[in-house]
């Protein structure tokens, strides 16, 4: 998610950064050195995909693959989320930095419920698939979800009249949520069938 600099007020801008170093700090703890490639690996998939960038008023639509790092990471995603958007912000000016906390939070939330979600659900005599594309949906579902309510409490502008910058961005965002749950179905049924090991070590 790239919520540009000057979308939130400084109030919002230091709060939702200091929840989104509350949830690094989660994901931190205890990491173990055999996961930081994999953490490596899907760090890149993020950072390269998401500068498929359409600017959209105070964002812009991109892929988030919340469901797909949610999967492979589990708790360890947020660390792959921020390290990208970081990468992004200073190097092509995707987002700022000042709304890094707010969009790693974005992207980070539907990443840790959709691990919840799928290690809940997921049985071993049965294919992912399923599981997995609706996973990826609901992420960007969730993702988009949070970034609306952000934008309703941060000024009025955002939300008045029916071409309003939220109501373009709901839309805009419909199509993706059918794509990466596509794309996470495609990917996890993949590595089922030939990494399996992969998804068993999950954090």
């Amino acid at each position: 998610m790239h919520l540009s600099d000057g979308v939130l007020n400084l109030p919002m801008a230091v709060t939702t950064s200091v929840a989104a170093g509350a949830v690094l700090t989660y994901s931190i703890k205890n990491i173990k050195e055999e996961e930081i490639p994999k953490i490596s690996l899907m760090t890149a998939t993020f950072f390269t995909c998401s500068l498929i960038s359409v600017p959209i008023g105070p964002s812009s639509v991109h892929p988030l693959l919340g469901g797909l790092l949610g999967i492979m990471l589990g708790r360890r995603s947020p660390i792959a989320i921020f390290i990208g958007l970081l990468l992004q912000a200073m190097i092509f000016q995707h987002g700022g930095l000042t709304t890094l906390g707010i969009n790693t939070l974005l992207v980070s939330i539907p990443a840790l419920a959709s691990y919840r979600i799928f290690t809940r659900f997921k049985t071993d005599n049965k294919s992912p698939a399923i599981l997995a594309g609706f996973t990826g949906g609901f992420a960007v579902f969730t993702c988009v979800l949070l970034l609306v309510l952000v934008l309703f409490i941060t000024d009025s502008y955002y939300h008045q009249g029916f071409f309003s910058v939220v109501n373009i961005l709901a839309i805009s965002y419909l199509p993706l949520i059918f794509i990466e749950a596509l794309i996470t179905a495609f990917t996890i049924t993949f590595i089922q069938r030939v990494r399996p090991n992969i998804l068993e070590t999950t954090s």
